[in-house]
């Protein structure tokens, strides 16, 4: 019967479904140990460091100077800037002020390539260090990093350590790796323009030759482009490398590193995923309707909408499969935990025969080769969860592309089920510029209820705007995007309102969320939203996060005052991370009013020590 109805939703609702020839997809995250899910099973419980009850440390690093009052215009220069000399405020105005020319920053990569020719290496390197490498990279490796960390975190913001080193790839050289990794071996990459029998939404998760250069409109978030299983290997070292590095400058277990799935693992595996959830969620919604959960009887009245002929003890039989907390109704965490239902350990992925229903595995369609990329990719997962376990420092999953997102989202959250069961040590990224962001947070957090797991949650506007839109436009499917600047900011503060609704109504510690904002008003309002909702800095429930060498003018202020602040430092060798560098160039350019309020509070601040005789001022001879 479950094969019969599963053949009939496909041909009824997803024709588009599509995994070589099976086009239905279960997942079992085996290589993480989890077994098939029931709604009394708990996990096994792993070896995971606790760090006490609160998930992000209390660390009153400003020492025994008062605590200032947090002034939440961020017009305060002294406080904004007590952790830098003169020279690092200087410096920082000749970066912003270049940053503010077009010509230099549309034209930086020809710039910095022709004056590495003509100054040679050494003196490159030292006018790099001495200007934009300075500002926005803390240092070449992990020791020299952490006079950097030190230093802020000694002024209340601690660090989340990324080895910044990228490959400068042409765009054809992105473009014919991207068709490796994201296509079949028997397959041409699509045309958006060409003609196709499949709809749109089927179209979204599948290579389009105007898409391949994944870097095309991104200009705040780093790419990685698969080359091979060695290349993955290398990639897991660096951010075992980066543990080690935070592990060594931040010891109290307070650190993080950040990582992207696409780092680790064929991409290809993440489209075909992200189709197959997406299409099992429009499945629910088939059932459920206009509601949030359906009964029996609504699953009766849709089976015979479906003309699916079935005897009542077959259907009584099959919706007691689908209610997995056996309340007499299904919603979406029922429906979602369906797909990991008749799955053996170590298989991850089963499909049905088109022709006949049948479940078989997906491994009978995939070559050797390709079920042992499969693998690596959820070992590699597991082996960078234990070992930030073994080292006391917490993992953020970054976001990535929406067509990968839904793959990357459920196997986050099934990282979650096994290592979050003492405290928050793998965290989600959830991008507030999509439509369905608010949806997506609370599905998760009443997950992590229903099954007891702590929850882990980096919020972020998003970084792929221009391309998600461009993409959708011209494929043909809905733009998965906020329509307005001002709808993704009532998103985000709808999601954060919510998450502090939730924190006051479960046990102390048991959410822990990064606030990952550069906007001011974001940042104003969820301050305001802790105080309403008596969450105290001390709590160490809510952190927040800027990059390295931007909006020190939120961060030190707001660390200061004891909240719980986040760098995000980047490290690596000067001509390794130029690519880095002229993305934060770009990045800059980008956000003239913030870049404009940075330059008049550096001034502000350069005017004060002048007046006050400070140009000396050193902030490492300030007691700890």
């Amino acid at each position: 019967m479950a094969a019969m109805l599963r053949s009939t939703l496909i041909r009824n609702f997803s024709p588009h479904v599509r995994i070589l020839e099976g086009k239905y997809v279960q997942l079992h995250f085996s290589h993480l140990g989890r077994s098939k899910f029931t709604s009394t099973q708990r996990l096994n419980q792993e070896s995971v460091t606790a760090g006490g009850t609160s998930n992000i440390e209390h660390d009153n690093s400003t020492g025994d100077h008062p605590v200032p009052v947090l002034d939440l215009s961020f017009n305060s220069a002294k406080e904004a800037y007590r952790s830098k000399t003169t020279p690092e405020l200087l410096r920082a105005l000749f970066v912003f002020n270049m940053c503010s020319i077009p010509f230099l920053v549309n034209n930086n990569k020809i710039i910095l390539k022709w004056s590495r020719k003509v100054l040679g290496k050494k003196l490159f390197c030292n006018i790099m260090k001495a200007t934009f490498y300075g500002h926005f990279v803390a240092g070449e490796d992990q020791i020299t990093i952490r006079p950097v960390v030190n230093n802020n975190r000694k002024f209340g913001v601690k660090s989340i350590l990324d080895y910044s080193v990228e490959e400068d790839l042409s765009a054809k050289e992105a473009k014919e790796a991207e068709l490796k990794s994201c296509a079949p071996p028997d397959l041409e990459p699509l045309s958006a323009q060409g003609p196709s029998d499949e709809s749109p939404d089927a179209l979204r998760f599948q290579a389009h030759e105007e898409f391949l250069d994944r870097r095309e409109g991104v200009v705040s978030a780093r790419t990685y482009f698969y080359e091979d299983e060695a290349k993955c290997d290398e990639n897991l070292q660096t951010f075992k490398d980066c543990i080690d590095a935070v592990a060594g400058a931040v010891p109290d277990g307070s650190g993080f590193i950040a990582i992207k799935m696409t780092a680790l693992g064929r991409p290809q595996f993440l489209l075909e995923l992200s189709e197959v959830i997406t299409s099992w969620r429009n499945f629910f919604e088939k059932f459920a309707r206009d509601k949030t959960k359906f009964s029996e009887e609504d699953f009766k009245t849709t089976l015979n909408d479906f003309g699916v002929q079935v005897t009542r003890d077959d259907r009584k039989r099959w919706f007691a499969l689908l209610d997995v907390t056996c309340d007499g109704e299904v919603d979406l965490l029922d429906w979602d935990n369906l797909l990991d239902m008749n799955t053996q350990m170590g298989r991850h992925l089963v499909v049905p025969n088109v022709k006949t229903g049948e479940l078989q595995p997906l491994v009978a369609s995939l070559q050797v080769e390709e079920e042992e990329q499969l693998n690596q990719m959820l070992s590699r997962l597991n082996e960078i969860a234990e070992y930030a376990i073994k080292k006391n420092v917490r993992v953020m999953v970054d976001a990535e592309q929406t067509y990968f997102q839904p793959a990357i989202s459920r196997l986050t959250i099934e990282m979650m089920r096994k290592f979050n069961k003492e405290k928050s040590v793998i965290f989600n990224t959830y991008q507030c510029y999509l439509k369905k962001a608010f949806t997506s947070v609370t599905h998760d957090l009443e997950l992590s209820k229903r099954e007891d797991f702590y929850f882990g949650a980096k919020i972020v506007r998003g970084a792929y705007m221009e391309q998600e839109r461009e993409r959708a436009a011209t494929i043909g499917y809905e733009d998965p995007i906020q329509p307005t600047f001002n709808s993704t900011t009532h998103s985000y503060h709808s999601v954060m309102e919510e998450i502090m609704t939730q924190i006051n109504h479960r046990p102390k510690g048991r959410i822990a969320v990064m606030v990952a904002s550069h906007n001011e008003d974001t940042v104003r309002f969820c301050v305001e939203k802790m105080k309403d909702n008596s969450i105290g800095p001390q709590d160490r429930l809510i952190c927040y996060g800027q990059l390295f060498g931007m909006c020190d003018h939120i961060s030190f202020p707001l660390g200061q005052a004891e909240y719980s602040v986040y760098k995000y430092v980047p490290y690596g060798p000067v001509e390794e991370v130029l690519p880095y560098l002229s993305r934060r160039a770009m990045e800059n350019r980008g956000v003239l009013k913030k870049v404009k309020k940075e330059k008049r509070l550096l001034w502000q601040e350069l005017r004060r020590r002048l007046k006050s005789g400070e140009l000396r001022y050193n902030p490492m001879k300030i007691s700890a």
